[in-house]
């Protein structure tokens, strides 16, 4: 490493002198690979990063790496350590101070340390994000003829801010946040390392249990909190870290939930209740606990599409596309941002008209099946495609319905054993009021009624919008339990834009 500055050596050498000084963070930074937290799937035998501490050399040296992943994830940490290993120069930039004269100057000294003693230079730079497309041509002549073997962190999607000639020559690592688990040991390997707390304070259960959820998978963010913790503590004269006085050092409540347990499945209940009784205020209340709480946003997700469909369903046919996407945005940005995206969708669904039809629909059609009324499929709808299915009488008599006035013709479709059969129950409820209006057309026809002359254009007819009482702009879909979106919106979208009309069936 280059050697420091006045000031540098010097604050070193009290940091040195007074390890307590320094942050719980710093103090316990990993000085081995097998003391960094998490990130198992990089630090395996062979692995690019074991290989840079090692040392390895030969014509299959080691490659520059790029360390992709979110704060407190452990790449600077990983850095450090390799830092303490390498045997050559290591030299640590950041993008945010450092600019093109300082790179270059890296390079230089790199190219004069192999002529001169044949040590090679490791570069870390730090946020390499934050370096143009100009800066981070710099670094391409030192890298693509390994003068430097370059270490580059990163929180940003590197496919946008790092430039593709770079990429190309590097390795792309990808961290991830640290689970429960890895949170829950580095806290107990600080509280008991002489580095740490040295065992002078306990750590409860509970207040633990706050300490991971205020991590939200991030070990710097779990040491700082700890830190603070114990420091209120020590302060009050304590022999533990108990959970009121983490409340009290972070200000910030824990949320009692837990993640396993009932709690978990009484609060999702309620979120869902909520939605199903249209009270958005108190959907959003139990959204807001599951997030705080430290909830897999995905779970949430899953929860909230469900619901799209079982309570909702045809009232509003757009709540299911609403919620998978929600979903889809969930998984890819995460929290925190993804607190907004769910936000958005239980609000949607909260406040949508509801129907269970479909929901009851599908068990009715389940249950019978599952007591054995499953005949046999119709002659005139088997399988005619293959040789000797006339001779079986296969296909014979099917009537194509689009050859048909109104594309609907009066043959039965269902097996002898369910024939006659109704499991689809429309409701009245916002969208649904079209398909209500359909079903009792097309039943009618396919039971030979012959088509009345309102119905001739076929049930693909949009139906009138229904007018209801005035009510507010704010509460007129809610007032007429969606009432309002059957018009314009309801009785043409809400049958998924096209309605059910003659060519579709």
């Amino acid at each position: 490493m280059d050697e420091p500055d006045l000031f540098t050596a010097a604050a070193e050498e009290r940091q040195a002198k007074e390890p307590g000084r320094a942050p719980l963070a710093v103090r316990m930074r990993p000085r081995t690979l097998d003391e960094v937290a998490g990130q198992r799937q990089l630090l395996k035998d062979g692995s690019p990063l074991r290989r840079l501490v090692s040392g390895s050399r030969g014509p299959a040296a080691t490659s520059s790496v790029i360390l992709w992943g979110p704060p407190g994830t452990g790449k600077t940490t990983l850095a450090h350590v390799i830092s303490q290993a390498v045997e050559g120069r290591f030299v640590e930039l950041s993008a945010i101070t450092a600019g093109v004269k300082e790179v270059r100057a890296v390079i230089e000294g790199a190219r004069r340390a192999v002529g001169m003693s044949g040590k090679e230079t490791v570069l870390f730079l730090d946020e390499i994000h934050r370096f143009s497309k100009a800066q981070q041509d710099s670094l391409l002549p030192a890298v693509e003829n390994r003068w430097v073997t370059l270490i580059a962190a990163t929180t940003e999607n590197p496919y946008f801010s790092v430039i593709s000639p770079l990429l190309s020559r590097s390795l792309l690592l990808t961290l991830e946040s640290l689970t429960d688990d890895d949170v829950r040991a580095l806290l107990h390997r600080a509280v008991a390392d002489e580095r740490g707390l040295g065992g002078a304070l306990e750590l409860t259960p509970e207040a633990e249990d706050h300490l991971v959820r205020l991590a939200g998978g991030d070990a710097r963010r779990a040491l700082t909190t700890l830190e603070a913790a114990a420091g209120a503590a020590l302060e009050k004269s304590e022999p533990a870290i108990t959970l009121a006085t983490t409340e009290t050092a972070v200000n910030k409540a824990a949320v009692r939930y837990d993640k396993d347990g009932d709690q978990h499945y009484d609060v999702a209940s309620a979120l869902i209740k909520s939605i199903r009784g249209s009270d958005v205020d108190a959907t959003l209340h139990y959204l807001a606990r599951m997030i705080e709480a430290g909830e897999d946003p995905r779970f949430i997700a899953r929860r909230l599409m469900i619901s799209a469909s079982e309570d909702i369903g045809l009232a509003d046919p757009t709540a299911l596309q609403t919620a998978v996407a929600a979903a889809q945005a969930v998984a890819l940005i995460g929290f925190p941002e993804a607190r907004i995206i769910l936000s958005q969708a239980a609000i949607a669904l909260a406040l949508a008209p509801k129907s269970n039809a479909a929901y009851l629909a599908i068990d009715a059609a389940l249950a019978d099946v599952r007591q054995g009324l499953a005949g046999a499929v119709p002659p005139h709808l088997r399988d005619a495609h293959y040789g000797g299915a006339g001779k079986l009488g296969h296909g014979q008599g099917y009537q194509y319905p689009h050859d048909l006035p109104g594309g609907i013709a009066a043959q039965q479709y269902a097996p002898d054993s369910v024939h006659g059969k109704v499991y689809y129950r429309p409701t009245r409820h916002g969208g649904e009021a079209r398909y209500a209006d359909v079903v009792e057309w097309t039943r009618g026809r396919l039971g030979g009624a012959p088509a009345g002359p309102a119905r001739e254009k076929g049930p693909r007819e949009p139906a009138p919008a229904r007018k209801g009482p005035a009510a507010p702009a704010a509460a007129a879909g809610v007032a007429e339990g969606g009432a309002e979106r059957s018009g314009a919106e309801g009785a043409e979208g809400g049958a998924g834009g096209n309605g059910t009309g003659e060519k579709g069936r």
